[in-house]
């Protein structure tokens, strides 16, 4: 099987209507390249792809692998059974999986980079876009959330950068080959597949080794253990972090009356650039950090790096404002583990709100069930929390955890909890209980969101 994409002509993506898969065929499509898919169900995304000219199949069988075909491309959630998948075996097409075809992509560019971390990747992803778009740099670009300077999760650019959202799960991002990468923060997560700490720190390091010498990683100082993952690594490393420690930290951090930080980047001791942003919390400080550490490493000026960051207002599900009711805020976010949800709710406690309530829908009964407490304690922190039934996403049933167990937990720890599996007896009595005043925040990464917008309306 070739390495190289050039090699090819047509390609068949089994899956196509993920955000992520939807992106790389429009990419490959704008580049001259043939291609068609399928998916098991019709959306917004396949009904889009479908006006571009791309044939889309809904239902996915052998005959839609068409001879022609060169290439076929699958997510990992598609099994090994898949009837595309050996049919584009049996006929002797090469088959690569999503993190395959990404890797072969990054070769086109001069300078691919990778967003890699357990939190935070589609927003920092977002901002090196902004930072790269505001200096004309012209980037490609592939992230996980819809930006609206882009009008979507992705754009065609030219041949120099291509940002990439660089996800972990099951080592995907072994396959890539960037020139740079963030590493903004290693947590416990996709407990399914790595079974301890160890296996993840193993993981990163080896990502980290397939930088170029020529090329960088930037890199939380607060990571700990962080010498795991730099092991071996003989390429440049950046810090960030808190204080004078790192090679890049944020001074005199201060936030508006929405959330909105601002904050002096500060390098190697000397005043880089006065920073203000346009979204909520802490933790965006510290990404923003990490963003303007690697667009200067890059050369781009300090001021067109700090514009680019403001610039960026935030992606759907991340902090998102929907709207209100009854004089009730309700915001929006994906946060879907511990950390996240923390970071979360210190971002919420910055605006001035009555009652902080928590809707969450737990995503993966894996997850759910390996983190338990630490839920429990992040949810702690709200002033309400009403539970949905788990999203099962990619697995079935363990019958080992439920919401319920969640609940007892987050209320043994003093904060009222409700169990209310339904989302549409969630979203009533949300409605008689919130007051004026309140902030409601629909939290997780399944389909929680529809709540807040069902619920407005």
């Amino acid at each position: 099987m070739s390495k190289n994409l050039s090699d090819y002509k047509k390609i068949h993506f089994i899956g196509i209507g993920g955000i992520s898969m939807s992106s790389l065929a429009e990419i490959l499509l704008s580049g001259g390249y043939a291609v068609e898919g399928s998916d098991s169900t019709a959306s917004a995304i396949t009904d889009s792809l479908a006006a571009m000219g791309i044939k889309v199949d809904i239902g996915q069988r052998a005959e839609n692998i068409s001879p022609d075909c060169d290439l076929a491309v699958y997510t990992a959630a598609v099994p090994e059974d898949n009837c595309e998948l050996a049919a584009a075996r049996k006929m002797g097409i090469d088959v690569v999986d999503r993190a395959e075809l990404v890797g072969m992509m990054m070769k086109g560019y001069r300078y691919p980079v990778s967003i890699a971390g357990t939190h935070g990747k589609t927003t920092t992803s977002s901002m090196v876009s902004e930072i790269l778009l505001a200096s004309g740099c012209d980037p490609t670009i592939s992230i996980g959330g819809m930006l609206p300077s882009i009008g979507g999760n992705y754009r065609v650019g030219g041949k120099d950068y291509f940002v990439l959202e660089t996800c972990e799960y099951k080592d995907s991002f072994l396959r890539f080959n960037p020139h740079s990468a963030i590493i903004l923060n290693i947590d416990r997560d996709h407990t399914d597949y790595f079974k301890t700490m160890e296996q993840m720190y193993n993981s990163f390091n080896t990502f980290v080794k397939r930088l170029p010498k020529d090329g960088f990683l930037v890199i939380n100082s607060g990571i700990k253990d962080m010498e795991k993952v730099l092991d071996g690594y003989e390429g440049r490393v950046i810090t960030y972090g808190t204080d004078s420690s790192s090679d890049w930290y944020a001074d005199n951090i201060r936030y508006n009356p929405f959330g909105f930080g601002s904050y002096t980047a500060i390098h190697n001791g000397k005043r880089a650039a006065d920073i203000s942003l346009s979204i909520p919390g802490e933790h965006n400080v510290y990404n923003s950090l990490a963003a303007f550490a690697l667009a200067a490493e890059y050369g781009i000026d300090a001021k067109t790096a700090a514009e680019g960051i403001n610039r960026y207002t935030g992606t759907d599900r991340r902090f998102q404002h929907k709207g209100s009711f009854n004089g009730v805020s309700v915001i929006d976010d994906y946060a879907h583990h511990p950390t996240e949800i923390s970071a979360t709710i210190n971002s919420a406690r910055k605006n001035r709100i009555n009652r902080l309530w928590i809707c969450f829908q737990p995503h993966t009964y894996t997850r759910t069930y390996d983190l338990l407490d630490e839920f429990a304690k992040a949810l702690s922190a709200a002033d309400k929390v009403v539970l949905t039934d788990i999203y099962a996403s990619r697995e079935k049933d363990t019958g080992l955890v439920s919401s319920a167990d969640l609940q007892k937990k987050i209320e043994a720890l003093g904060t009222e909890a409700h169990y209310i599996g339904d989302m549409s007896d969630a979203k009533e009595f949300l409605k008689q209980n919130c007051l004026p005043g309140d902030m409601l925040i629909t939290m997780g990464a399944g389909n929680i969101f529809k709540l807040g917008e069902d619920i407005i309306e």
